[in-house]
């Protein structure tokens, strides 16, 4: 391994690696209760798809075309969503991200706030197909 590798191995928390590499919350299921999709000028696109049950988020996933820093934040997201009703999951704040990655470069912090907007999209819709549930079993994607 070259020293550039290797410092960025040593750069980061456990938390950002686990987070960045993991993919246990990375999936596109069938007819979410929730789905959004936010895509950066730069092309980063990053879906967040979400199964409410109960009044809880039962299942929050994630898809991205983007970075590991969109991967690590996207990820936190879901994690730190479920389990939560849709009003405590709404509080989750790109500052949350940041501080549970604990390694986050200053410069990929807008990963965080587009992870955010887009599970803030899809808390949205989730809510809008509560109120018309016809509309989750028409394709969004």
């Amino acid at each position: 391994m070259d020293d550039k590798t290797l410092d960025f191995w040593r750069n980061h928390s456990v938390r950002f690696l686990e987070m960045a590499l993991t993919d246990h919350y990375r999936e596109v299921p069938a007819n979410p209760d929730g789905y959004a999709r936010v895509v950066r000028e730069c092309g980063d696109t990053v879906e967040m798809f979400l199964m409410v049950r109960d009044g809880k988020i039962r299942t929050a996933s994630f898809e991205t075309n983007g970075c590991i820093y969109s991967v690590a934040c996207a990820n936190t997201a879901v994690h730190m969503a479920s389990g939560l009703t849709p009003e405590e999951a709404r509080r989750i704040t790109p500052d949350q991200i940041v501080e549970f990655l604990e390694t986050l470069p200053p410069e990929e912090e807008h990963c965080a706030e587009q992870a955010v907007k887009a599970l803030r999209l899809a808390l949205a819709d989730a809510r809008d197909g509560e109120r018309q549930p016809w509309k989750k079993y028409y394709q969004r994607r």
